[in-house]
């Protein structure tokens, strides 16, 4: 099962790298590549223990949906989501923050099976372990960018919080 790894150091308070990881809106914004859209499920806002989220998403060419539910929960320093249906086999997408230096150190850990028994585990390594690499720095890289700006008004709410350092 392969298993990948993600440190991103964001020079921003750690309650709001959180919430800006576990935003569906900012997930939207973060995949506009792949035309993802949240259609069934928390369609918008920050997504919550026990929540889930159905994505439409064009991958390698072809639509694909995929439900993933928030089995575990504990802010500001953790939270993962996993796969209930979709292409995948399965998948696990541990999301850890840590105050690090004057700011943030975000760590992802995502392990996830492919289908189709030994053809999967060929596709995993010829492309789509780097692909989802890639995917998932692209997607913390806007993270960082919208943490480390204004730009994070965009998408979370004000209300009842405090973001400073």
């Amino acid at each position: 099962m392969p298993k990948i790894e993600l440190n991103t150091f964001i020079t921003a308070n750690k309650t709001l790298v959180f919430d800006l990881a576990r935003s569906i809106d900012l997930h939207k914004i973060s995949t506009q590549n792949t035309k993802e859209t949240a259609i069934a499920g928390k369609t918008h806002g920050l997504i919550d223990l026990n929540e889930s989220v159905t994505w439409y998403a064009k991958h390698f060419g072809v639509y694909h949906t995929l439900t993933s539910k928030i089995t575990a929960f504990n802010p500001p320093y953790y939270f993962v989501d996993e796969m209930a249906s979709g292409i995948f086999k399965s998948f696990k997408h541990e999301h850890h923050f840590k105050d690090l230096d004057g700011g943030t150190l975000m760590t992802d850990v995502f392990e996830y099976e492919s289908p189709y028994g030994v053809l999967g585990r060929l596709a995993d390594h010829l492309y789509l372990q780097k692909y989802m690499t890639k995917f998932l720095r692209e997607r913390n890289q806007i993270i960082k960018e919208f943490a480390e700006s204004d730009k994070w008004k965009k998408v979370i709410p004000t209300t009842n919080k405090t973001y400073a350092p």
